[in-house]
């Protein structure tokens, strides 16, 4: 199954623009005031109300203020949630990013009748300096069981194929940049360019240089039976690349994204987008601005399986 039908979301309770993620995050605007957490909290607030009025259950859990973890409404980086029962923890670049991994988390699923039964942490990989902030830095093709991964600071090479080993999936890895002030700039995360969905994969090509890494790409998406939905560097700093495939109870498929991203595609590309699943967005603009990440990066995909199956099988 590629899209899920629930969702874990960070309640922010001091959400701010993020210094130390900054370096390498080009679509992050130092644009803070003293109203910033309201408005991330306003928004988060709608968007929780817009998937569930779609039938998408979200779990919901808020941050602490203590430590201070201004990016934690972006769960998806430091963790995953598997069909298997498995729980996976990512190494993270930011230090400060680090304080985002919580066992009570983890630990209060059951709460929810979601089953866990072993958790993989590779997190121990930050005492190397080596780092794989989960399905951010990589955009999984579920059904295919292939990974594609761009390379940067946040993707360590040697770690995404041990996880591609491990998880036994095909690892296609390739070089994607954006320009900044005039240079090509490694974009930091894979899903600010690329999203997969179950029958098409929206996708900024033109961020690929490598004529090569390119064509290996589209062809692996076409092989694996992909309707290939390109948009511009232009819309990928609008997020159009931050999408995300769910589904709710009853498998009607929506793509979720923000409003910026929305906007900035065309009526052909919206079309397209319709024919697979229903398109869902919602605003997003202080996030998008303070913390250089969107729709997709606020949704920790939960596959889990039910305890009441688990205990069936």
């Amino acid at each position: 199954m590629q899209s899920a039908d629930t969702v874990l979301m960070i309640e922010p309770v001091a959400f701010g623009f993020n210094f130390q993620t900054a370096v390498d995050n080009y679509f992050q605007i130092n644009a803070e005031s003293h109203d910033t957490q309201a408005k991330a909290l306003k928004e988060f607030q709608t968007f929780v109300q817009k998937l569930r009025s779609k039938g998408i259950r979200v779990i919901t859990v808020k941050d602490t203020l203590e430590p201070h973890t201004p990016d934690s409404i972006f769960p998806n980086n430091w963790v995953s949630f598997h069909q298997d029962g498995t729980v996976i923890l990512y190494p993270m670049f930011a230090e400060n990013r680090r304080l985002e991994r919580r066992g009570d988390i983890i630990e209060d699923l059951t709460i929810h009748q979601l089953s866990v039964s072993k958790i993989k942490d590779y997190s121990v990989f930050e005492a190397q300096n080596k780092f794989l902030e989960g399905t951010g830095s990589m955009i999984l093709d579920r059904e295919n069981k292939i990974a594609y991964a761009t390379t940067s600071v946040r993707l360590d090479e040697d770690v995404f194929t041990q996880w591609c080993e491990e998880f036994k999936y095909q690892p296609i890895i390739f070089h994607a940049f954006q320009t900044v002030n005039g240079q090509r700039l490694p974009i930091y995360h894979t899903n600010v360019m690329m999203c997969v969905g179950t029958d098409y994969a929206v996708i900024c090509l033109d961020a690929i240089d490598d004529k090569a890494e390119r064509e290996q790409v589209e062809q692996k998406l076409t092989q694996s039976h992909k309707e290939i939905i390109m948009i511009t560097e232009s819309q990928m700093q609008q997020f159009a690349g931050n999408m995300l495939e769910v589904q709710n109870e009853q498998g009607e498929k929506f793509l979720v994204m923000s409003e910026s991203a929305y906007r900035s595609l065309t009526s052909r590309q919206m079309q397209t987008m319709e024919a697979h699943a229903e398109i869902l967005y919602t605003d997003l603009h202080t996030i998008e601005q303070n913390g250089g990440g969107s729709a997709r990066c606020m949704l920790a995909e939960v596959f889990l399986p039910k305890i009441g199956e688990v205990n069936s099988k």
